[in-house]
């Protein structure tokens, strides 16, 4: 096991009030799409000439049916695939085509949460946090586990912030569901990013561990400025807790606004497969897991 224990004699900082709100951000922009279209196979595409914008610090949410080209935006956004046509700019810069060294670079201030958490199960939550710092290091030093006291100290200090101080030594295959999260979020934040991905974060958990996912997320925003983008099924919690909501039905973006925009006929329209079988995508979700109604044919109001 590697020697990740940190002193807390000067104490780590309390746990962080992460109640959702919305803040004002500044104009600039972090993260540009422009025209971006992606095709596996050169012929159907996963994304049609998405364009789209966020300013630091800022929450905005991706809505979507399954298959709508959600996680491939994302992929996108980190280099994982390239698109096939349009661009991405990055902090000022165009990161479409960059590689080696460049792409490294990008990707430090880049941080992913998972759905299914990506952790290593048989290390302790601190040991998995500190994996966000292998970006900075040299592949002998992220081997052999060298990681300095200010950066086992800060990500203690983080697993405080995201309440699991306590379990900062336990193994994480002991852990709940939504500690796992949490965990996933700390390792994330360590890394120092400018921009955090975050791929059906609660798509595995109860309502209450949702909620406080959700929080975390949101108070890294709001805290951090820490620009968040997030693919949600659950669209109550993506109004409640975005600055803006973004929708993509078949590759296209089809809305982009605020969450006050986003009205029921709106909602309908954009988780209409229009297909007979509309399994493929699924509905919109309650924080509850169960599926939203988008209104009440009884009475016309919006359930």
């Amino acid at each position: 096991m590697l020697d990740v224990r940190v002193s807390t004699a000067s104490g780590a900082p309390a746990s962080a009030d992460a109640s959702p709100g919305r803040q004002k951000h500044r104009p600039d922009s972090l993260l540009d799409l422009r025209g971006v279209t992606k095709s596996y196979d050169g012929w159907s595409k996963a994304l049609d000439g998405v364009s789209l914008s966020l300013a630091p610090g800022e929450f905005v949410s991706i809505i979507g049916c399954s298959g709508a080209g959600k996680s491939t935006l994302l992929r996108c956004v980190n280099r994982l695939i390239d698109p096939t046509q349009g661009s991405v700019l990055f902090d000022g810069r165009d990161v479409t085509g960059v590689r080696g060294r460049e792409l490294r670079a990008c990707r430090r201030r880049i941080a992913m949460v998972f759905q299914h958490y990506n952790l290593v199960y048989r290390a302790t939550a601190i040991e998995n946090v500190l994996q966000g710092r292998l970006g900075y290091k040299s592949t002998l030093a992220g081997m052999l586990g060298l990681f300095s006291e200010e950066e086992k100290r800060r990500a203690f200090e983080i697993l405080d912030q995201v309440g699991l101080a306590d379990f900062a030594y336990t193994r994480t295959d002991q852990l709940s569901g939504g500690q796992k999260q949490r965990v996933g979020i700390a390792r994330a934040l360590v890394q120092d990013p400018l921009l955090m991905l975050a791929d059906e974060p609660i798509a595995s958990l109860d309502p209450k561990s949702s909620r406080t996912v959700m929080e975390h997320l949101r108070w890294a925003a709001d805290e951090l400025g820490v620009a968040c983008l997030v693919n949600l099924h659950q669209v109550d919690f993506a109004c409640e807790f975005s600055d803006r909501i973004v929708a993509l039905k078949k590759g296209q973006l089809v809305f982009d606004g605020s969450p006050d925009d986003l009205t029921e006929e709106i909602i309908a329209d954009i988780y209409d497969s229009g297909e007979e079988d509309e399994s493929a995508c699924g509905e919109a979700l309650h924080a509850d897991g169960k599926p939203q109604p988008l209104s009440d044919e009884s009475t016309g109001e919006a359930a």
